[in-house]
């Protein structure tokens, strides 16, 4: 096990918790069943120093690393994967983009607002026909003098309605160029940025899903990241942290479904006796458990590896891989040991069951995390 059990680390560990309990638990429900984005959540957040952890404390950041931030996401979703994958979006997409390639004016400008919670992110980068063959996109923007001319709609965009600041890719150049994608950060309100269709989806309900849409929508040269024509290989870097929160995510899916389930199992009684002293619930356990510290355990060398700056893209999309593929079993077996009660709202599982088929999903299907650990592989 990596040495990470610090005294300050297992602070932010006993913090969370306690927030997440007093903060999200008693509505884990209502929102699920309504979609709601609990926006005023994220202040909360930001009071408590969530949302910066990872960024430096001259942008009003905690200055801390990637396990910390890891235990946090994993502590949330927990409680409410949705509320998970929210911070995680808000944190690792967009703060993080900022925080790698702006400006120190871009910086100071948007960070505060961000780590404080005053501002929700968004990240947009897919496309209703471009997910994970982005370097086809369609959403271009065109330069004209000091400004560019935005056009198209980005798709499955985490806060796409809510985020008052989003960093977005746009084709800058030739189709299919790597460098001919350049990445900008907008402001709500900005004329021609709109939000479009918020989806109905299976699970992580209660993180808002929605298109954004850009339509002649002016923006100035100076709100580029970095530099012109960086864009998709950027993203490319963020998505390699990026996996390092799904793989959190993922962590704190499988760990509330197997916390619910060994509870149950241990109170729940059949022919006289609890069911985990039968082998059949107790294996299922057993097998839960493991593939759970495996999950730990992966996700920890990306983390290490991330705070120590080097290269992650092997060892994050192996995190990401299996501890997304092993959420997914481990609910699914919780709710095969709650039997009928696991196929019911009034029992927790059949929510983590729910939200745990996005974590094979989002920033790169399961398909492209063996194409990317391919690759590191071959040219070892």
């Amino acid at each position: 096990m990596i040495d990470i059990l610090t005294e300050e680390f297992n602070l932010i560990v006993n913090s969370v918790k306690q927030f997440a309990a007093e903060h999200i638990a008693p509505h884990v429900l209502e929102w699920d069943e309504t979609q709601h984005f609990p926006t005023e959540l994220f202040k909360k957040m930001g009071d408590l120093g969530l949302l910066g952890l990872i960024v430096p404390e001259q942008y009003g950041g905690s200055g801390l690393g990637y396990h910390e931030y890891v235990a946090a996401i994993k502590e949330i979703a927990t409680v409410d994967p949705s509320i998970g994958l929210s911070y995680a979006a808000h944190c690792s997409l967009c703060t993080n983009h900022i925080l790698m390639f702006g400006t120190e004016e871009q910086k100071q400008k948007y960070l505060p607002e961000l780590t404080s919670g005053d501002a929700i992110g968004a990240w947009g980068l897919t496309e209703a026909t471009t997910g994970s063959d982005a370097m086809r996109m369609s959403c271009t923007a065109t330069r004209d003098n000091d400004y560019f001319i935005l056009n198209g709609t980005k798709t499955w965009i985490t806060h796409g309605k809510s985020a008052k600041y989003a960093v977005v890719i746009a084709r800058t150049g030739d189709l299919l160029d790597s460098r001919g994608m350049t990445a900008f950060v907008i402001k709500r309100g900005t004329k021609g940025f709109t939000a479009g269709k918020k989806e109905n989806k299976l699970g992580m309900r209660a993180s808002e899903t929605a298109e954004m849409c850009f339509d002649n929508c002016r923006i100035h040269e100076s709100q580029i990241l970095g530099k012109e024509g960086e864009g998709f290989i950027q993203a490319m870097k963020i998505l390699d942290g990026g996996r390092i929160s799904i793989a959190a995510l993922s962590l704190g899916v499988a760990n509330g479904a197997y916390k619910a389930a060994l509870a149950y199992a241990k109170e729940r009684e059949q022919f006289g006796k609890p069911i985990i002293d039968f082998q059949a619930i107790s294996f299922k356990l057993v097998d839960m458990a493991t593939q759970l510290e495996a999950s730990q355990l992966l996700t920890d060398q990306a983390a290490s590896l991330k705070n120590a700056n080097k290269s992650v893209t092997k060892e994050s999309a192996m995190a990401k891989y299996y501890a997304s593929e092993a959420c997914v079993r481990i609910a699914e077996d919780a709710v095969q040991i709650f039997g009928a009660n696991g196929y019911t709202k009034d029992y927790p599982v059949e929510k983590f069951y729910r939200d745990s088929k996005l974590c094979t999903i989002g920033e790169g299907t399961s398909e492209i995390q063996k194409i990317v650990i391919g690759r590191s592989i071959i040219s070892e």
